[in-house]
């Protein structure tokens, strides 16, 4: 495959052919996963396994990342969604340096299409930390056991929402790492209309996606690759956000 690289993207990072290669973001599933939307991303096969033409990968990814670039600029909000455990850490890191609300845990149902209740969930976090402020200031009317209940009930609170717990609106923009093992996330997502940028894998299905990026969604390089790119993308414009507010 010969190098093909996009125009400048001026102050917007962009990637070209060769890091992906390094990164392994070329390789894809089995033949026998693939999904047949996907034939025009796929540049060959090699022992059963479907090869990703990365050709065609750099201009997808340069216009999704033109894309994270405009909504930061404009202040808008990121959510970052990756419930496969070899990669959370990975994006949870990504997720805080973007500061951008993530999952990273089984997706919580109604999320995003049931957000009333949500909102509910995450004042509960912010209540039970208030009754813990009164206890440890000798204040509350509550016991010992009843607190380690409240605990309990935190904890379970904090794992299914603590990655969001500060999202007052509806995101402007998902960030979806594996859209087949994430589903629900794109399905509440187009359900509402929020554009998703997603890794998609030769077994993914990008007429779900607003912005695919045809490329390994398993290996760690290349989804850290990608995502530190993407990461890049959201804090300049971000930069140029503030420069406006000041």
């Amino acid at each position: 495959m010969q190098e093909v690289r996009e125009e400048g993207l001026g102050n917007i990072p962009s990637v070209d052919i060769q890091e992906l290669l390094e990164a392994g973001a070329h390789f894809g599933h089995k033949r026998n996963k693939w999904n047949p939307k996907m034939s025009k991303y796929i540049f060959k096969e090699k022992n059963g396994y479907h090869i990703i033409d990365i050709r065609k990968t750099v201009p997808l990814m340069n216009k999704a990342l033109k894309f994270a670039y405009d909504v930061a600029s404009r202040n808008g909000h990121f959510l970052f969604v990756c419930t496969k455990k070899n990669l959370r850490d990975t994006i949870l890191n990504a997720a805080n340096e973007a500061k951008a609300f993530y999952v990273v845990e089984r997706w919580p149902g109604g999320l995003l299409t049931n957000f009333e209740t949500t909102q509910r969930r995450l004042l509960r976090i912010k209540e039970i930390e208030g009754i813990f402020e009164e206890y440890n200031k000798g204040k509350s009317v509550y016991v010992k056991k009843e607190i380690v209940e409240f605990q309990r009930e935190y904890q379970k609170l904090l794992k299914k929402f603590g990655g969001v717990r500060n999202m007052e609106s509806l995101p402007d923009v998902l960030y979806i790492v594996d859209p087949v093992h994430d589903s629900l996330a794109v399905h509440e997502a187009n359900l509402l209309k929020i554009p998703i940028i997603a890794i998609c894998d030769t077994n993914a299905d990008p007429d779900l996606i607003t912005y695919p990026i045809p490329a390994n969604d398993d290996a760690i390089k290349s989804v850290s690759l990608i995502t530190s790119i993407l990461v890049e993308a959201i804090k300049k414009g971000r930069e140029v956000s503030l420069s406006w507010q000041i």
